[in-house]
């Protein structure tokens, strides 16, 4: 299938910026508030480009930071940042209600290696510089199934070259779906992408990579149905 988006044509997302909304919420409110030294939103967000490590959270320039695409209710962010205290790791969802319950999650438990940023992850290019990410963790994306949509989907030919050049070599990003459609459409834009394919599989909990795996929410919903769920890790060389 020959790729949908190029360089060329590609026009950035706009998100509405929260001081704009007429009629804010107690997520929207805690965004600018009780969360602020944890959670950006989409204006102080990017100010922190080039300087997570220095400004945000105060470590050395080799200390790993992650990034989690899409964080949902938060239970990957809470365990990735709770089990690895020795790395940093950045959230981004654009939703203001799993915005603020995920960090909030982390925070009562303990988490102070985590922050969260209102963003929309085809900008992440405004959000991060070149070599300044290392793992990224993109769970359970919209598949975009609709026709013409597949442009949408996070894998595309661009954001492949994007990811692969906001990481560290050896920094590894793993990808999970429900949607097996969306699943092999990612893959032949994988197969043509800088990255080594270190692991893939379309049935990820009968495979050797079942044990390691954090179940979210979504996937449990998925897994009661019956449904599999497919998975590749790549790793930039």
């Amino acid at each position: 299938m020959k790729p949908e988006v190029t360089a060329t044509e590609y026009r950035r997302p706009q998100i509405v910026l929260t001081k704009s909304l007429k009629h804010p919420n107690a997520y929207t409110k805690a965004l600018d508030g009780e969360f602020r030294e944890f959670a950006f939103n989409e204006e102080r967000g990017p100010e922190n480009r080039g300087r997570w490590r220095s400004d945000i959270f105060g470590v050395k320039s080799e200390h790993p930071v992650d990034l989690e695409i899409g964080t949902g209710n938060g239970v990957h962010f809470q365990h990735h940042s709770l089990g690895k205290p020795e790395r940093c790791l950045v959230g981004v969802e654009l939703k203001y209600k799993p915005l603020i319950q995920t960090i909030r999650g982390a925070l009562k438990k303990g988490a102070r290696n985590a922050r969260i940023v209102r963003y929309h992850a085809f900008n992440l290019d405004l959000l991060f510089e070149a070599g300044e990410l290392n793992d990224v963790y993109i769970h359970f994306p919209d598949p975009w199934t609709t026709p013409r949509k597949p442009k949408n989907r996070i894998l595309n030919p661009r954001m492949l070259d994007l990811f692969f050049d906001l990481q560290r070599p050896g920094a590894k990003l793993d990808f999970k779906t429900d949607s097996l459609e969306a699943y092999r459409w990612s893959m032949e834009n994988v197969r043509q992408c800088k990255y080594k394919i270190e692991f893939e599989t379309e049935d990820l909990h009968a495979s050797p990579l079942a044990s390691e795996n954090v179940v979210t929410q979504f996937e449990r919903i998925f897994l009661r149905q019956g449904m599999k769920i497919n998975f590749v890790r790549l790793r930039k060389p």
